[in-house]
């Protein structure tokens, strides 16, 4: 996404951020690989993970793939403009992280199997960049929804923590927080990889394997 022209490394204060917009952005109404509605109904008994990972075309197409995965979404979150365009969040001056939405039957894929997967995809020890791309909106983030989350989010960060101390790496800087409100981005951003098989994918995992999510491989 070639964030690495846009350098700006500090959140802004909600006094700084841009204005924003009372209304949406206008987006897909369906996904492009599998035709389920990006903006639901979900079916029931299906859960929400919100993740932050670097660019935000490669994260989704992280997800799309596995089974259990209902539908997957790329947007905003962790931010203070509401609505905000692609330009908007490139600034840097809307406080959001690049995001993909996840639905996901836990029958199928266990919350600990997306975060096996989201920890593997990247390195979460770079700050405010994934590899190449740099700025706040490059951040890695997990956005709990309800306690089971927010405690799953904490013992897989600290699970990985050791086994990457293991290999040499550094402090994750991942911010593990309860979400938002995920704002979708643009049409031309969903299942970007879809639309564009050849196109850019920023991400690199460390080759360190996450000891959560049981049948998972690494």
């Amino acid at each position: 996404m070639f964030g690495f022209a846009r350098k700006k490394l500090e959140i802004p204060s909600a006094a700084d951020a841009l204005p924003g917009r009372d209304t949406p952005i206008p987006t897909s109404a369906k996904h492009l690989v599998n035709g389920n509605p990006l903006k639901g109904p979900y079916p029931a008994g299906h859960e929400i993970a919100y993740l932050a990972f670097g660019c935000y075309w490669g994260c989704e197409r992280v997800f799309w793939i596995r089974p259990g995965v209902w539908v997957t979404a790329v947007g905003n979150i962790g931010g203070t403009t509401p609505n905000p365009t692609y330009d908007e969040v490139c600034s840097g001056q809307t406080g959001h992280a690049e995001a993909v939405m996840v639905v996901f039957d836990p029958k199928v894929v266990s919350y600990d199997q997306i975060l096996k997967y989201f920890w593997e995809a990247h390195d979460p020890t770079q700050g405010m960049r994934q590899g190449n791309d740099m700025g706040t909106q490059y951040r890695s983030g997990i956005y709990w929804v309800g306690d089971a989350q927010r405690d799953a989010a904490l013992a897989s960060k600290a699970a990985y923590q050791k086994a990457l101390d293991a290999r040499g790496y550094g402090s994750i800087t991942t911010e593990v927080r309860e979400a938002t409100e995920f704002y979708f981005a643009e049409s031309y951003h969903q299942q970007y990889l879809a639309q564009n098989p050849n196109g850019y994918c920023g991400l690199a995992g460390t080759g360190v394997a996450c000891p959560i999510g049981v049948g998972v491989e690494a």
